[in-house]
């Protein structure tokens, strides 16, 4: 079975976190953030080892881990409850990182939209990234230097994986306005995909 999903997309700073936390209060959507998954995971657990190897040396965990580590947190959520994939939609944020991983999860996911939070103004990302680090006690996140890292790295291995999309799936929205407008323009867009919002 593919879990019917809706992938929140964008750069880093464009609010797909914000997005995704509203989006999953409401009844049959059900939200889960990558980055989440891997910050919720004992040090202890095989898992949990894997990701603190390549954490502890400022290294993104491989694209084989990632899925397998995404696809054990979507597995204990079923167990316990929390996701009921034949009602909710599963919201998708932080994954797929790049176009092999989107190939990797082809089997799993029926992708029913990909919500692209577009922003064209770097400055705008910039400063609600170094907002959100001194909020959440990021300290990395303060930093110019890293920060345009993150935006370039983005640019070369994320952005991609909006081609690997039928276009007519991709619903582009500005990211710029405050995240009540964002809430707002995503639920009206959400109307026009009856497959993403109505329970099966």
């Amino acid at each position: 079975m593919k879990f019917r999903t809706m992938l929140l997309f964008g750069a880093p700073g464009s609010g797909k976190g914000t997005l995704g936390k509203s989006l999953g209060t409401i009844p049959h959507f059900f939200h889960c953030a990558c980055g989440d998954v891997f910050r919720s995971l004992r040090k202890d657990t095989p898992m949990g080892k894997v990701f603190e190897q390549y954490s502890s040396r400022g290294q993104l965990v491989p694209d084989g881990p990632t899925v397998e580590i995404w696809q054990e947190f979507i597995q204990r959520s079923i167990a316990e409850g929390r996701f009921q994939p034949d009602r909710d939609t599963l919201l998708l944020d932080g994954i797929p990182r790049n176009v092999a991983q989107a190939e990797l999860l082809e089997d799993a996911l029926e992708v029913v939209a990909v919500i692209h939070l577009a922003c064209d103004r770097p400055e705008v990302l910039i400063e609600r990234l170094q907002r959100r680090a001194f909020k959440e006690g990021r300290v990395d996140d303060t930093d110019l230097q890293v920060i345009r890292h993150r935006l370039e790295t983005y640019e070369r291995e994320t952005r991609p994986v909006l081609e690997y999309y039928p276009a007519q799936r991709v619903h582009r929205v500005d990211a710029s306005p405050s995240p009540m407008q964002v809430l707002h323009e995503v639920l009206g867009r959400l109307l026009e995909v009856p497959e993403a919002v109505n329970p099966r």
